[in-house]
């Protein structure tokens, strides 16, 4: 049932916005909140149920279930919906639209590797029995997995005469995939003979050999494709290895995060940003007494780390400023609550090399050297993490950023957590490195320098995985790019470019950064800078509506409802061709 509610965080009269005091003020809700919440829900019962990827089992059911879900939407009253309501029917909408297109996306992909994995669909086959809960033949089952065992040893031997495609580009990046859902596909075909083994003596009686050879065959298999295609070394770093999903591809993510400009007009306005960076670089610069010689100015900054064991408390006094400093210009409410429970671990060693800066919410993840890790990984971990990065860092990390937003979405229209987006997560921390720059909060030229190197950094975000899935970019030189440009170290560039590819995060994941909080900068002007909110209001505002694309929080504070089929027009860079 649609439930409506007329409780509401705002009046909205005659194009104006009228916000009680954020302390007194309820969380607007929407007619449609237990819909969103009930389709959340199912999708992830079935996706526990139907947990092999890429499997024609699961991508037949998603099918079904989103073409029910868009038919459900369709027969709602759209027009009797309030503002918060059209805003969810119109987020579930551009939802399901998308899960539809990664279906056709994971098609795709599923048929390129299948010249790798030919002997796919049977594991799948057993793990979907066995979720059918089917009573196997134990003298059957045997025979499948006998067969399965040679299939595998032959597609091994074929792969290694071929020696691969020749494309060898291609070939790791497939074969990297391959790689990844063959493990997938171990462990499923594992856990179908763990269910029977042991509980059924003729099953295990008839398979126990032949799932050994299957079983290894598989191992060797993926230990091949590891080695040989992947490029995979013992006690080396994994290969850079991305899988870009291209033009269509990114047109297809753009459209579903409501950005409505073209992979070259967002990557002319990371230009525009890398400019104005480099400006403010050489200003800084001249302030140290270093003329025009921005790498020298950073070079400095990078030297000023703390000693081994001063990290911690460098990180608790930079978080304490940046609270305070939010706190002193009522920009924003802290509850006492979340100023109380944030709390600080080390990042292990080993995930420094993937994760060479601080990580955040709740949790704040320090990374700083260990006395196990090599002088030069001991020196790259200080000179990344001097105080001057580690003050952007902080409150990027913790308040007003990441810490406060999951204090705040926990609590506040928890249903809109499907709509999440990197544009509204990332976009929120990295407007506050914007607008504390406005109000003035790196007080020294090493500060701004400091500041500087993180905002360069995500126009440099922007650019190379941009560039990267459409594929104008390779990652070497997407790590070339952050060392040239931004001043990173060369392992710290290698650690952000792998990470930032590996298929861990969204193919927009990284250029959301900057373009997100462009975003909330442009919003902040047209809401804060004409007077219709003040500033800790419309932050309230934005962290009490919960997750959602950009485009519609600019729906909601404006009070203009979006049309039944909205689609992105809000240009918030203007012009990328002008300054």
């Amino acid at each position: 049932m649609l439930r409506r509610t007329i409780i509401l965080f705002c009046v909205i009269a005659a194009g104006a916005v009228t916000v009680t005091a954020a302390q007194d003020r309820p969380a607007a809700t929407s007619e449609l909140r237990d819909d969103v919440e009930r389709y959340a829900t199912d999708r992830a019962a079935l996706l526990r149920r139907y947990d092999v990827g890429y499997a024609p089992a699961r991508q037949a059911r998603m099918a079904t279930f989103y073409d029910e879900w868009r038919g459900r939407l369709r027969g709602l009253d759209f027009d009797a919906l309030g503002l918060e309501g059209k805003v969810d029917y119109v987020l579930l909408d551009h939802e399901l639209a998308y899960q539809q297109a990664l279906l056709t996306r994971d098609g795709q992909w599923f048929a390129e590797m299948t010249p790798w994995l030919p002997f796919a669909p049977a594991i799948m086959d057993l793990a979907e029995a066995r979720r059918r809960m089917e009573v196997p033949d134990g003298r059957q089952a045997a025979e499948t997995l006998t067969a399965l065992a040679a299939r595998v040893d032959s597609v091994r031997k074929a792969v290694t005469a071929a020696g691969g495609t020749g494309d060898a580009r291609r070939d790791r990046i497939v074969g990297r995939r391959a790689a990844g859902m063959l493990g997938d596909l171990q462990r499923a075909f594992r856990n179908w003979h763990r269910f029977y083994a042991g509980y059924d003596p003729l099953f295990t009686w008839w398979t126990a050999e032949p799932f050994r050879l299957a079983d290894s065959a598989i191992g060797a298999y993926l230990g091949h494709l590891n080695r040989t295609v992947v490029g995979v070394r013992p006690g080396e770093a994994d290969p850079i290895i991305g899988d870009p999903i291209g033009v269509a591809g990114l047109r297809a993510d753009l459209v579903h995060e409501m950005i409505p400009y073209t992979v070259e007009e967002l990557i002319a306005i990371a230009e525009r940003e890398f400019a104005w960076c480099e400006a403010e670089y050489r200003k800084a610069a001249r302030e140290m007494g270093l003329g025009d010689d921005w790498r020298a100015a950073l070079e400095r900054v990078k030297r000023a780390y703390v000693p081994p064991g001063d990290q911690t408390r460098l990180v608790r006094d930079l978080a304490n400023e940046a609270i305070t400093f939010v706190e002193a210009r009522n920009l924003v409410t802290v509850p006492p609550l979340a100023r109380e429970v944030w709390r600080m671990e080390m990042i292990p060693p080993e995930r420094q090399r993937v994760s060479p800066f601080f990580l955040g919410g709740e949790v704040f993840q320090v990374s700083y050297p260990t006395d196990e890790m090599t002088h030069e990984d001991k020196l790259m971990s200080m000179r990344g993490n001097n105080p001057h990065f580690s003050r952007a860092v902080a409150h990027h990390e913790l308040i007003p950023g990441h810490h406060l937003q999951g204090f705040m979405t926990s609590r506040y229209q928890t249903h809109r957590r499907v709509f999440g987006t990197p544009f509204w997560g990332e976009g929120w921390a990295l407007y506050w490195e914007m607008l504390l720059w406005d109000l003035g909060f790196p007080a020294t030229p090493e500060d701004r320098i400091g500041m500087l190197f993180w905002r360069s950094h995500r126009a440099a975000r922007i650019i190379f995985s941009l560039r990267f899935h459409a594929g104008t970019m390779t990652p070497q030189e997407a790590v070339d790019l952050l060392v040239n440009r931004v001043g990173h170290e060369r392992a710290n560039a290698e650690g952000e470019v792998r990470r930032s590819l590996a298929g861990d995060y969204s193919p927009l994941y990284q250029a959301a950064y900057m373009l997100g909080g462009l975003q909330f900068r442009a919003l902040h002007r047209e809401m804060v800078g004409s007077g219709r909110m003040t500033d800790r209001v419309f932050h309230d505002a934005i962290l009490q509506g919960g997750r959602m694309p950009v485009e519609m929080v600019r729906a909601r504070l404006t009070g203009t409802p979006p049309a039944r089929d909205h689609r992105a027009g809000w240009r918030f860079a203007g012009d990328p061709g002008r300054p």
